[in-house]
């Protein structure tokens, strides 16, 4: 067990790594357009499915509550926390439509919207970037493996260099803290004087 264990803490560390070589500009470039979209009053959608749902409603909870400063809260939505809406959907329209229907219901133009898959392949969140992009919504990828097809259609893609879901999920969390954290300080700090920089 402690082989594992140290295995995994292994894994984990070189993939923090190469987040933190190859992933610091897109990181900063995500966490810009999503505050200028707060700030001029547009919100943040995020989606994901499993795993990824739960990383998009943690991320959306801090922002609507707190990060790490007490502030004013910020306009940000999961697209999977709603079971009237997905199984409506769901049961009408198929599994597919679920985040794509969302979108063109609520999204408007300046929006951002974030969408969270590990294989970067589910067609939910593909049919949803597709949506956004119809409206004008700025959208983000955070992906796993190679990127998938999503990376087509997102405006800036964060992508975890392996095939490991457990892995994939647990540096998206890592990322999705950086971008609460970029965001808060860059809105609320005095010091930051309201802009992120690399």
């Amino acid at each position: 067990m402690n082989t594992r264990i140290r295995h995994h803490l292994r894994t984990l560390q070189d993939l923090l790594q190469h987040a933190i070589d190859s992933q610091s500009e897109g990181l900063v470039r995500a966490a810009q357009w999503i505050t200028a979209a707060l700030t001029r009053g547009n919100k943040l959608m995020l989606m994901g499915n499993g795993g990824s749902a739960a990383d998009a409603q943690h991320i959306a909870a801090e922002f609507v509550n707190r990060f790490l400063l007490d502030r004013s809260p910020l306009p940000a939505l999961a697209l999977s926390t709603d079971t009237s809406i997905l199984t409506s959907i769901g049961n009408d329209f198929g599994f597919e439509a679920i985040f794509e229907k969302q979108v063109l219901a609520l999204g408007l133009s300046g929006d951002v919207l974030l969408g969270i898959s590990t294989s970067g392949n589910s067609p939910n969140i593909i049919r949803g970037l597709q949506a956004a992009r119809s409206k004008g919504i700025t959208t983000i990828a955070l992906s796993g493996r190679g990127g998938g097809d999503m990376v087509s259609w997102a405006d800036l893609a964060l992508i975890v260099p392996s095939d490991q879901t457990p892995r994939i999920q647990e540096v998206h969390a890592f990322m999705g803290h950086l971008l609460c954290e970029l965001v808060e300080t860059a809105m609320f700090s005095s010091a930051s004087g309201g802009s992120v920089h690399v």
